[in-house]
């Protein structure tokens, strides 16, 4: 989709035929509006980090406040550049977040512990439990492990918690007073049961048997998307607009976890299709056409935010190894006397990509900041390693630290090879693939399949759950993957990248050599 412009664009925004999406992500906090034909009106942006206290993830509240407030702040700002308006009103809004982690209040609606985020693998003991008891993979990051391991280090809030939600379930609770959540962000907290499109009953009084409690009464309700999930309250505004403009009233969608809103806008909800998302973490979510036969440790089962079941490898680590390395050519540009934007830099050394091996020339790179549990590594040691007769050139290091962002990713979706799923097409997002033909290229040889882009790849998550505001209106019309293909996707363009049978190949190669030196990375986090 692309910015409108002109009359009928300014008229969306007075009439409030707009949808407003909010994405709370890792690195940014990003707002965009759309119009009635799901195009771009406005956007803002606001950057925050997670910080490391008393070992674990976590974001301040006053910073999850502080910082909506500045990115509808600045959306509003760029509506009136756009169309010289203040809207005080939207047809809809959305918000969605990362997936996961751990946000536990008590009777009284008052957080219990600081805010534990998906990075954090402190929860191998409770996971592996409930793997076991449920029959299911139950990752580290899961909302429910979190719970589990406070009651097995026996924590003192850990009996008085009286509701466990995410971040976006968060947000959208203290907007509209309901404690709800999409199903899609819900399958991140505990097993859904996709024909009854809520939580699995059967695991649910398994897990109350053994633990003792009511876990159901503890958790948000779960709603599919187009489902009523309350409206903005007179408290809800004054949250996100505390100048007062901002009218309550506003209908909410069910809030959405990342992984949802990136199948939204990558138009990835129909079985044989999925999605790569690529950030801070790395996911590819893959719709399933039947149940997998096994349990894998690599692959988490949850939803699209229409309920079908989906096969989900998530990673830890991303893009922000690559960002660090562009960052130090960034600055060796500048010290030269060479000026340049961020985006410049990238673009010349992905590019320089291209004329690399198809092995990378024997170097590897392993983007791993933090734990990673698919590659067995409980904490991270980002490295570069070559041998003596590596090919150490600029397009070969290059190449290898794009690879690196895809290694992990590659070995969880070997598993979805081996357990038969097929895969019509991939889709992209994110900001490694604003530089075209080149991670979209690579991406296509990892994973041996087409890789497409469309427009919406740079804005993600925040037009994904603006789309999925905008369904509110149309849910009871068509199911969700029809509206996407025919009002939202229709004429939408893609660049579509088949796999290189030499870029395969090469992958190939520097995926053995990668499984292989995780045998450094183990030792890595045990010498420094």
């Amino acid at each position: 989709m692309s910015a409108a412009t002109g009359h009928s664009a300014r008229e969306d925004v007075l009439a409030g035929r707009t949808s407003l999406g909010i994405e709370l992500g890792s690195t940014r906090i990003k707002a965009c509006l759309i119009g009635s034909s799901a195009e771009v009106l406005a956007t803002g942006s606001f950057s925050w980090e997670n910080r490391l206290e008393d070992g674990l993830w976590t974001y301040s509240l006053d910073d999850v406040w502080t910082g909506l407030q500045s990115v509808f702040a600045d959306l509003i700002a760029d509506v009136h550049d756009r169309y010289g308006v203040r809207p005080d009103t939207f047809g809809a809004i959305g918000v969605s977040a990362m997936m996961h982690g751990y946000l536990a209040f008590d009777a009284a609606g008052d957080l219990l512990a600081p805010f534990r985020t998906w990075r954090n693998t402190n929860t191998g003991r409770a996971a592996a439990e409930l793997t076991e008891l449920l029959g299911v993979n139950i990752p580290l990051r899961w909302s429910v492990a979190h719970l589990r391991q406070a009651q097995l280090d026996a924590e003192p809030h850990a009996e008085d918690v009286r509701f466990l939600t995410t971040l976006a379930g968060y947000v959208h609770w203290r907007l509209t007073g309901r404690r709800v959540l999409g199903v899609g962000d819900a399958s991140g907290m505990f097993p859904i049961d996709s024909v009854a499109r809520d939580y699995d009953q059967t695991m649910i009084a398994r897990y109350d048997e053994h633990v003792g409690g009511d876990l159901r009464s503890v958790l948000p309700e779960v709603l599919v998307a187009g489902q009523d999930a309350g409206s903005l309250t007179a408290a809800g505004a004054a949250l996100l607009d505390p100048t007062g403009a901002l009218r309550p009233g506003i209908p909410l969608c069910p809030p959405e976890g990342d992984a949802g809103t990136g199948m939204v806008a990558t138009n990835a909800v129909a079985p044989r299709t999925g999605n790569v998302s690529a950030g801070t973490s790395i996911f590819a979510m893959v719709v399933l056409e039947h149940p997998l036969a096994e349990v894998h440790h690599e692959l988490d089962l949850v939803t699209t935010p229409a309920g079908d079941a989906v096969a989900m490898v998530h990673c830890n680590n991303g893009a922000s190894e690559l960002a660090a390395w562009v960052g130090m050519f960034t600055r060796f540009a500048e010290a030269s006397g060479i000026r340049g934007s961020a985006d410049a830099v990238f673009e010349t050394l992905f590019r320089e990509a291209l004329d690399g091996e198809a092995d990378a020339g024997g170097l590897l790179a392993y983007n791993h900041l933090a734990g990673e549990p698919i590659a067995g590594l409980d904490e991270g040691r980002p490295l570069f390693v070559r041998t003596p007769d590596s090919r150490f050139t600029l397009a070969n290091v290059m190449r290898a630290q794009l690879y690196g962002v895809f290694g992990t990713l590659a070995l969880g979706m070997q598993v979805l090879t081996d357990e038969g799923v097929a895969l019509d097409r991939m889709y992209a997002h994110g900001g490694m693939f604003r530089t075209a033909g080149v991670a979209q290229r690579f991406l296509a040889g990892a994973l041996n399949a087409p890789v497409a882009v469309g427009d919406t790849a740079s804005e993600g998550g925040a037009w994904g759950i603006a789309v999925l505001a905008a369904y509110l209106s149309a849910a009871g019309e068509q199911p969700l993957d029809a509206y996407l293909d025919q009002h939202v996707f229709a004429g939408a363009s893609l660049s579509v990248i088949d796999p290189d049978p030499a870029d395969v190949a090469g992958f190939t190669t520097y995926l053995d050599r990668y499984r292989a030196g995780l045998a450094i990375e183990a030792a890595a986090t045990g010498s420094i």
